[in-house]
């Protein structure tokens, strides 16, 4: 008997490894090879490709395209209608050479954004919806617009914590909505 849920208009691939609680909705492909670890949810009509590896605690909302690749931390956000490329130099004949994208732990991204491959999302940091992202996000940034730019510096919760105009250096904040301690390096 599983211990994850798959509806019965989800396609699963044989050798797909899915942890334990993790629920995938109508129409979802998970293919061969793809890793998801425990209490991962999986949005209508997603697709997440060969060797993607996801972590625990994920959501994936609905139409959301993860190609091989991708490597997902825990405690991760992906709203809908979300894609991840694999290869800069695309064509329909040639060769075909992916380049790896990173996601680290509590990121989260909204709706619509498309992620260009080779890059890293920082921990906890906050891609907002629409949002070209073509270069590396730090730790606990805000980005935004197209291409994205730096807009702020967000706690875990996800609250705006610090400006952009903000002088570099390293601070130490507390979140007044959720009362943690953040540390953040502005460049």
């Amino acid at each position: 008997m599983e211990k994850y849920f798959v509806h019965p208009t989800a396609i699963v691939d044989e050798g797909a490894e899915i942890g334990e609680n993790s629920k995938i909705w109508h129409f979802s492909h998970i293919r061969d090879s793809a890793k998801l670890g425990k209490n991962v949810i999986i949005g209508k009509s997603s697709y997440i490709d060969a060797k993607v590896v996801v972590g625990n605690d994920v959501k994936i909302q609905n139409l959301v395209s993860i190609y091989q690749g991708v490597t997902i931390g825990n405690e991760v956000f992906i709203g809908p209608h979300v894609v991840f490329t694999n290869d800069l130099y695309p064509r329909a004949q040639d060769s075909w050479e992916i380049t790896p994208t990173t996601v680290e732990n509590g990121v989260s991204v909204g709706a619509n954004a498309t992620i260009i491959c080779g890059v890293s999302l920082g921990e906890n940091c906050f891609v907002a919806a629409g949002a070209l992202v073509a270069k590396d996000v730090q730790a606990h940034a805000l980005v935004g617009g197209n291409p994205a730019r730096l807009l702020g510096y967000v706690c875990k919760c996800a609250r705006r914590i610090l400006d952009r105009s903000s002088p570099p250096g390293n601070y130490e904040l507390l979140c007044k909505y959720c009362n943690l301690s953040i540390q953040i390096t502005v460049h």
